[in-house]
């Protein structure tokens, strides 16, 4: 497995924000949780690379954003905001040596926070940062390359992954009051902790799910239904919005 990451921009504290309330960041905190979130990474064998900050594009951090890869191809999306539609290119540099490049082309808008993969599945979030031409323009891409797309609408949150995440085992992570359930009813749903309605975006790695420091309760859930959990401290990213998967591009 290999990962594309990027550096955080000194200019995080300027990120935008939709529902949360702008608080300071500690850019040399937030480094440190990009370092250590790298590390763990490595420690499961993953291929790490690392991008240079951006020091422009208070968001480039979030590199989940700008594109959706699978074995065939990756989409290169195009962000639902002005001040993010610089970051796509070097993503697309990145990772035109390992895959095929198709793009997301104006007018649609797709952020890649947005679109959320269970197997054979996209499920794609209806969010203001992804527009019907966005999901129309993924839908033509992935559907002749064997996968199906289902449009959903989370409400509540940024994107749909804030709502929602796969985390092995046929089974989804999900807080109840972002997402209808019945649409994920395939899956075994696994409901966060009331208390702590961010903790639904885990991140897979082989057959560990890291789950946010931030989500204890929802983490005890998870050990208590056998699956095998670590915390990942991103309590600075957080504050911009956003959850441990934005921070990483995974490539099988």
């Amino acid at each position: 497995m290999r990962a594309i990451m990027r550096s955080p921009s000194p200019a995080l504290g300027r990120c935008a924000l939709t529902y949360r309330q702008r608080e300071p960041i500690d850019l040399d905190r937030a480094v440190g949780q990009h370092e250590r979130y790298a590390a763990v990474l490595r420690s499961h064998g993953v291929d790490v690379r690392i991008l240079p900050a951006q020091s422009a594009l208070p968001d480039a951090v979030f590199v989940e954003d700008t594109a959706v890869v699978v074995d065939e191809c990756a989409v290169i999306t195009r962000p639902g905001i002005e001040s993010r539609l610089g970051e796509v290119e070097s993503i697309a540099t990145a990772l035109e040596t390992v895959r095929p490049i198709v793009r997301i082309t104006a007018p649609g808008t797709l952020e890649g926070g947005d679109v959320l993969r269970v197997n054979r599945t996209f499920f794609v979030g209806q969010t203001a940062r992804n527009n019907s031409e966005g999901t129309r323009q993924f839908a033509e891409i992935v559907q002749p390359r064997g996968y199906d797309v289902v449009a959903v609408t989370p409400s509540g949150c940024l994107h749909l992954k804030s709502a929602v995440t796969f985390v092995g085992d046929e089974t989804v992570l999900v807080n109840p009051a972002w997402i209808d359930v019945d649409l994920l009813s395939r899956w075994q749903c696994i409901p966060v902790a009331p208390e702590e309605p961010y903790g639904a975006n885990a991140v897979l790695v082989g057959e560990v799910v890291h789950v946010a420091a931030s989500a204890p309760l929802t983490r005890r859930k998870l050990d208590a239904l056998g699956f095998t959990t670590a915390a990942i401290d991103a309590s600075e990213f957080e504050k911009a919005e956003a959850a441990l998967t934005c921070l990483s591009l995974l490539l099988t």
